[in-house]
């Protein structure tokens, strides 16, 4: 069966050019090939389209009324692919963000006014939550996540890093003490992320690649990073998070940075996540852009750390 808009594209050129030899130079194809493209749509609709004389081709009345709505309908193709191709070019339309909670509020929403400043034809629709979400099914056009990915279709990009700290109140390093080594952590309550492992509920890891786990203990475990965060400024015990989350707290005193006998990991880094796409929307691409510039290799909030 001959492709339809095919056969509309010869019967228009048929009609603007008055020739079927000339139609078909038009396109790139051959005149048999265009006249059977003719005689397929003449057989389909069961009328005739055009008179044929030795001299020139002529539309017949159904003819005028098919090549009208052919025109219209190859109009509204271009549109519609023009429409298309414009969002691989052109950052616009509705862009939909999954982000771990406790970033995204911390870090990613700050940044949004100016994003939407620069893209003004893109709507942010951000989904905050720590559960890792399935992007196609779920219909996401990317996603942030912190941590160690796991095996994946999805194209990462590495946005910034992703460092950690052990922290605790004043109050607290002054009734316990202040630990020296990852032996030390025995004698402290550490309060544990239920969502990770190797900064997690029961063991913490220390050294490089994370070669030295000591077991830990604590009256308080949660799987969300600020409400240890909380607990530890009120003087409950000993966090272990990724800077981003303690940073706050240290620049105003209410946490105090530790030094152990082994420095403290850094985790797999913070990533931007999409379908494996070659040809992602200019919106995607203008989004993860914009992150990587803002955050970077020396992200804001480690930058605090050094002041």
């Amino acid at each position: 069966m001959l492709d339809r808009v095919t056969g509309m594209q010869v019967f228009a050129r048929v009609g603007a050019l008055g020739s079927l030899s000339a139609a078909a130079r038009a396109l790139g194809m051959s005149q048999t090939m265009a006249t059977k493209h003719i005689a397929a749509i003449e057989q389909r609709l069961g009328v005739k389209l055009l008179h044929r004389t030795t001299r020139r081709l002529a539309l017949t009345e159904a003819g005028r009324r098919y090549l009208d709505a052919a025109e219209r309908i190859l109009n509204e193709i271009e549109e519609a692919e023009a429409a298309a191709s414009a969002d691989r070019f052109e950052a616009r339309g509705t862009l939909r963000v999954n982000v771990p909670v406790s970033f995204g509020i911390r870090e990613i929403a700050p940044l949004l006014p100016a994003f939407c400043r620069s893209y003004p034809s893109v709507t942010v629709d951000i989904g905050l939550n720590d559960r890792v979400v399935a992007l196609i099914e779920e219909g996401w056009d990317l996603a942030v996540r912190v941590g160690q990915l796991a095996d994946s279709t999805m194209i990462a990009r590495k946005l910034a890093p992703c460092r950690t700290v052990l922290c605790a109140a004043p109050a607290y390093l002054a009734e316990k003490g202040t630990p020296r080594t990852v032996a030390d952590l025995s004698d402290h309550n550490c309060l544990g992320y239920t969502l990770s492992g190797t900064v997690g509920s029961e063991r913490w890891s220390f050294g490089v690649d994370g070669a030295v786990t000591v077991p830990i203990s604590g009256n308080l475990r949660a799987n969300n990073g600020d409400a240890l965060v909380t607990a530890a400024i009120a003087g409950q015990g000993l966090i272990y998070q990724p800077t981003f989350l303690a940073s706050a707290g240290i620049r105003t005193k209410q946490l105090v940075s530790i030094t152990l006998d082994h420095p403290t990991i850094e985790l797999a880094g913070v990533f931007a996540l999409y379908p494996s796409d070659r040809r992602p929307p200019a919106k995607v691409r203008a989004f993860i852009d914009f992150l990587a510039q803002r955050l970077g290799p020396a992200p804001p909030w480690d930058r605090v750390l050094a002041e």
